[in-house]
């Protein structure tokens, strides 16, 4: 009984707030606070089935845009690390794809957060190619049901910008590893690691829109409750099923494209990751082979410092009148030197074959 009252008032009661050059606050829960003045404020633009602005301020109720509290979230920007989704209601379908963040009907379109967005030149793109969609029923997309045409927008404007950020991210990463093959520079590989990671989180992203999608056609529930046109005017469902089932899948095919392309790259930075590393591996071992001969040279000299030093002491011997006994210890002492560096490297050589 309490949540029968509780849903009804939601429904009947609870209200969304739209507001010029206001800041968006998160959606309150009214369990605590009086429905009538429970409020969200969220900036807006809802566009009618001409394609015109209907309005940019006022006051919308939750059961005129039938939405529950629970959906709002997912279109309110104060909630963080959203995932994409495309959620299907009896009389509304919202959507939360990348930069758009939408709420259709089956003559009304809303739009949330478009002043201010951090993607202002895809909404405005987006927003032109919405209008003209929706207020040219009669032109190449007159076919098309209200909800089709404005879901066709909105996946046009997904498909863009993520076409445009990967071409971009394309070009940055495909010049980078062009430089890598000719020189291993450090600062290249602080710019490869960056790299890596913004590729990572845009392959995540894309993967995650695609997964949106999927889910919307493998349900066909919902995308029987998409034909919003022809569950109102009593049409023919087989048929909207159908169109919106081809629109959805054409789209989600150039999406898989894209995060196609973005694996592919995340590969290749992968496998020029390991290349580089090897060069590595292999500079370090010329390093520290480098420095074995180093050692062992100098323990060569030091088997004839230690000659050397024996004749350097104060004790008498009968060497020191002899004529040759000079250029003979000498020899003898560099002959020594000569046979332990190359009884060490020959040893070196010989361990560094087994490994």
């Amino acid at each position: 009984m309490v949540a029968q009252q509780g849903s009804s008032r939601c429904r009947s009661e609870w209200t969304l707030r739209a507001g010029r050059g206001n800041s968006p606050s998160s959606f309150l829960p009214s369990q605590l606070i009086p429905a009538r003045t429970a409020r969200s404020l969220l900036l807006l633009s809802a566009f009618d089935h001409n394609g015109s602005v209907k309005a940019t301020a006022g006051e919308f109720s939750k059961h005129r845009l039938c939405a529950e509290p629970r959906d709002l979230r997912k279109i309110d920007s104060n909630f963080v690390n959203q995932m994409p989704a495309i959620l299907v209601r009896d009389e509304a379908i919202l959507v939360n794809l990348g930069h758009v963040r939408a709420l259709i009907k089956s003559d009304l379109v809303v739009l949330f957060d478009t002043y201010g967005s951090t993607d202002s030149f895809h909404q405005s793109t987006f927003i032109y190619d919405l209008q003209d969609k929706l207020r040219n029923p009669g032109g190449s997309y007159g076919n098309l049901a209200f909800e089709f045409r404005a879901m066709e927008s909105i996946m046009i404007s997904v498909v863009s910008s993520l076409q445009s950020e990967m071409d971009v991210l394309s070009g940055l990463v495909t010049n980078l590893l062009a430089h890598l093959e000719e020189q291993i520079d450090r600062d290249k590989l602080k710019e490869l690691l960056q790299y890596s990671k913004r590729l990572a989180r845009f392959e995540q992203k894309a993967l995650n829109i695609r997964d949106a999608v999927n889910e919307v056609l493998e349900e066909d529930e919902d995308l029987t409750e998409m034909c919003l046109s022809a569950k109102r005017d009593g049409g023919d469902l087989v048929e909207s099923h159908e169109e919106i089932e081809l629109l959805l899948e054409t789209y989600l095919k150039q999406i898989e494209e894209i995060a196609n392309v973005a694996s592919s790259l995340t590969t290749n930075m992968r496998t020029t990751e390991d290349i580089v590393n090897i060069m590595l591996d292999s500079q370090r071992n010329r390093l520290l082979l480098f420095e074995l001969r180093l050692a062992m040279g100098t323990l060569g000299l030091t088997g004839g410092a230690f000659i050397a030093s024996v004749f350097g002491m104060n004790l008498v011997s009968t060497l020191e009148h002899h004529p040759y006994a000079f250029f003979v210890v000498a020899g003898f002492a560099g002959s020594s030197a000569a046979l332990v560096f190359a009884f060490a490297l020959r040893r070196m050589r010989i361990l560094v074959k087994q490994s």
